[in-house]
């Protein structure tokens, strides 16, 4: 088990020098994508995959949540943000089963690493964790934050 936090660390070293794994500098990708994707790599070692598996699984992880926005109700980290943590937890199982399969990612994690980047970078102010943008400017989001 020490081990598998090891790799999950390596990997989120890779993924914060590259990237971010910040809410309010790459979105909730940063934040529920990395967390995914080490999560992933981990589950791999543990399962008895290989180094290569791990980076798929990473890989994979990342794609499956890029673009994913951070938009929290009320600025508070909750909704959506629980919802999209348990999301997390079974990409990078479903991921982890999927690399010990042979299923290989089409592009190389390093690479969707740095697409991670472009993609935050891209994002507008209103959908990193400003709690101004995507749910939490719905009618209903707005009337939540009132409320506290």
């Amino acid at each position: 088990m020490v081990e598998a936090l090891y790799v999950a660390a390596g990997f989120g070293q890779v993924i914060a020098t590259r990237a971010s794994i910040s809410g309010a500098e790459g979105g909730c990708q940063a934040e529920v994508g990395s967390a995914s994707g080490m999560a992933a790599a981990a589950l791999v070692h543990v399962m008895g995959g290989t180094p290569g598996q791990m980076a798929h699984a990473c890989a994979m992880a990342l794609s499956n949540t890029l673009g994913l926005v951070c938009d929290p109700v009320a600025g508070l980290v909750e909704v959506p943000c629980v919802n999209r943590n348990v999301m997390g937890a079974v990409n990078a199982l479903s991921c982890a089963e999927m690399a010990l399969s042979g299923v290989e990612s089409a592009i190389p994690c390093d690479e969707v690493i740095d697409a991670m980047r472009a993609v935050g970078d891209a994002l507008p102010a209103s959908l990193r964790e400003t709690g101004s943008g995507g749910l939490a400017a719905t009618p209903t989001g707005r009337r939540l934050a009132e409320r506290l």
